[in-house]
């Protein structure tokens, strides 16, 4: 008798069963990464709220504008601080690192902030852990007036707090809709400057992070834009 060979394969159901593993799975995934997005954005929100909580209470307590304070007198109201500003009631000093950087020394030290922020007048490097704020993106937190933002018309200088580079245009759109508008040039949240800003590049984004051919400008998920910035105004 000849040989019958039989044929071996999957069965409609293994298949079914399989596809939907696989289904889970992805789901699954997709899930997850969902979660640590919504995560990052509430890092961020409750970053930003922090941080205005801190400043309003400084002036509410000293009646002085943190970093802005000079050094010899904030250092009689807070044990250790080193570093000022000068006086002018605004942070907005002609070497904006000085205030910028005293800002972080003055809120810690007085303890409205954790740290201990040890004040400057340079742009903070990567290997510095003790001059400012990082965001979850590693990217440094600076808080000051400047006109650093996009806008729809002219922008001015205001009290802002720049958010960090370094963050997914995903998690700046989500951040943005839960405590904004939704839009990149236009309401509190604001897409930082591409180039010539203040701050350099601590304080800029990258222009394929908005898109601009629609009206309003839009964030450009598509794009997928890693290293985006922000700014929130105050």
């Amino acid at each position: 008798m000849p040989n019958i060979q039989k044929q071996h394969g999957f069965t409609l159901v293994e298949i079914a069963i399989v596809l939907v593993i696989i289904g889970l799975l992805l789901g699954g995934i997709l899930k997850g990464q969902e979660l640590i997005t919504s995560a990052r954005v509430r890092n961020i929100a409750d970053q930003n709220s922090g941080v205005q909580a801190a400043y309003y209470g400084f002036i509410d307590r000293y009646r002085q504008v943190p970093g802005d304070w000079n050094a010899t007198n904030a250092a009689q109201a807070i044990p250790g601080v080193t570093t000022g500003g000068d006086d002018s009631g605004r942070l907005d000093g002609a070497s904006p690192w000085v205030e910028a950087l005293a800002l972080w020394e003055h809120m810690s030290k007085a303890g409205f902030i954790q740290g201990n922020y040890t004040g400057g007048s340079a742009q903070p490097t990567a290997a510095d852990t003790d001059k400012a704020p990082r965001n979850a993106f590693n990217g440094y937190l600076v808080l000051f007036r400047t006109a650093d933002y996009d806008d729809a018309g002219t922008a001015v200088d205001r009290l802002n707090l720049v958010l960090g580079s370094g963050i997914p245009v995903n998690v700046l759109r989500e951040l943005d809709l839960k405590v904004d508008d939704g839009l990149p040039e236009s309401g509190a949240m604001r897409h930082a400057l591409a180039s010539g800003a203040t701050f350099s590049t601590v304080a800029q984004s990258v222009a394929a992070c908005v898109d601009s051919t629609t009206t309003p400008p839009i964030w450009n998920i598509a794009g997928n834009e890693q290293l985006c910035n922000a700014v929130y105004l105050y």
